[in-house]
């Protein structure tokens, strides 16, 4: 296809909600990743929790986001998604700021009369319902207001536009952090997703939803969800690969952590974590095992450069293994219930956030500082991603086979 066909695609096949959505959509992401970014170090160093409470409140947040977007859609296909788009960055623009104003005088009051964990833990859970309303009605908003024929080409600039928010998030975060305290991240993603809000008041017009699948009532997606608990062997998939994930958090959960206490204190650690977000966005388009060994170059290179090569590692693990991960689970699923089980696929990434924050924490308490030989932790890091590779190996050998031949014709 030509450039000039191209851009007569991109010029008349999309109405302007798809614009607004993923427009907005790329500041939600960018607002997110600014927040993961700086949350590890913000948690210990400013809240002054200790690193094992700190690895599990950043896991916490990283992880409940990605439970809630299985209900989201429902909610959002019964609000309308202007309403649903609106209310989710409204959601979020005062999540952030109260996550930033944690150790203001102004809340003083509430810190005394809360523990700080548990207000801590409330607030970060706070964002994930404005998530798992912003996912599901971009995605569908994509659906509704592409022409058939660049459909494909739609979520593909919505990909591109998530992306491209992952990346800049970070750098985002780096450049406040650099000028000022660390609570104005928070502060500046707040006022990010807050412009959205306002711009999606304006701008952001229903898309016409009669092409659209109908989204199952919230009855129907509990259905479904014990639909889903009650196959054992794609429970077990998910299961397994929840370990990729837990190896794959860990750049958010601990690496930053881990860069200013035991490598340089100087470093950047918002801006490195751009790494990933930018290697993905450069080679889009194997397997666990790259993104678990790849974490040796922070054994035998602990430096900045070091880190820069785990994340490249991990990113190109991410990018081979997202779309054959997503191909297997629609080949797992029984015929005619692939999009149910799809609507689950999300479940390890959450798993992996929830476990692998708290793991992450109490590894490099474990090694950092009570042994004192804090590498070890990228050895048990390590340990986890291959024998997740091998499961995964054996899994497809000798029990996918055998889940595809029973799968229950319909």
């Amino acid at each position: 296809m030509s450039f000039a066909q191209r851009w007569d695609d991109i010029r008349t096949g999309f109405e302007r909600p798809f614009w607004v959505a993923n427009i907005s959509e790329l500041f939600e992401r960018l607002s997110y990743y600014a927040v993961f970014a700086s949350l590890a170090r913000y948690l210990h160093e400013v809240l002054n929790f200790p690193t094992q409470q700190t690895g599990a409140l950043t896991g916490f947040f990283g992880g409940l986001v990605w439970f809630l977007p299985v209900f989201g859609g429902t909610l959002a296909d019964k609000m309308g998604f202007r309403k649903a788009l609106a209310l989710a960055y409204l959601i979020l623009s005062c999540a952030y700021f109260l996550l930033g104003s944690l150790g203001s005088s102004w809340l003083a009051p509430v810190r005394q009369t809360v523990p700080l964990g548990m207000l801590v833990a409330i607030v970060l859970a706070l964002p994930a319902f404005g998530v798992a309303l912003v996912k599901p009605t971009v995605v569908a908003t994509t659906a509704h207001s592409s022409r058939e024929d660049v459909r494909s080409f739609g979520y593909s600039i919505y990909y591109t536009l998530v992306n491209i928010g992952g990346a800049a998030g970070p750098f985002v975060a780096s450049y406040v952090h650099q000028r000022m305290r660390v609570e104005n991240v928070f502060r500046v993603a707040a006022l990010s997703v807050f412009v959205m809000f306002i711009g999606v008041l304006i701008f952001f017009k229903e898309p016409n939803r009669d092409r659209a699948t109908q989204t199952p009532s919230m009855a129907e997606a509990g259905r479904n969800f014990l639909t889903v608990l009650s196959n054992p062997r794609f429970m077990l998939f998910l299961t397994i690969f929840t370990g990729y994930w837990i190896v794959y958090w860990q750049e958010f959960l601990t690496l930053p952590l881990y860069v200013h206490n035991y490598i340089d204190p100087t470093i950047d650690t918002e801006l490195l974590l751009m790494t990933g977000p930018i290697v993905v966005i450069a080679l889009t388009m194997v397997i666990t095992l790259i993104s678990a060994l790849g974490w040796i170059f922070l054994i035998l290179m602990p430096s900045g450069l070091g880190a820069v090569l785990t994340l490249v590692a991990v990113a190109l693990g991410e990018i081979v293994m997202s779309p054959r991960y997503y191909d297997y689970v629609s080949r797992l699923a029984p015929e005619g219930q692939q999009g149910t089980y799809m609507g689950f696929a999300f479940l390890p990434l959450g798993i992996g956030s929830l476990i692998g924050g708290a793991f992450g924490g109490f590894l490099m308490h474990h090694f950092g500082e009570v042994k004192q030989k804090p590498a070890g932790m990228w050895w048990v890091i390590i340990a986890i991603g291959v024998a997740t590779a091998v499961l995964l190996l054996a899994y497809d050998k000798l029990i996918m086979p055998k889940a595809v031949m029973q799968a229950p014709l319909r």
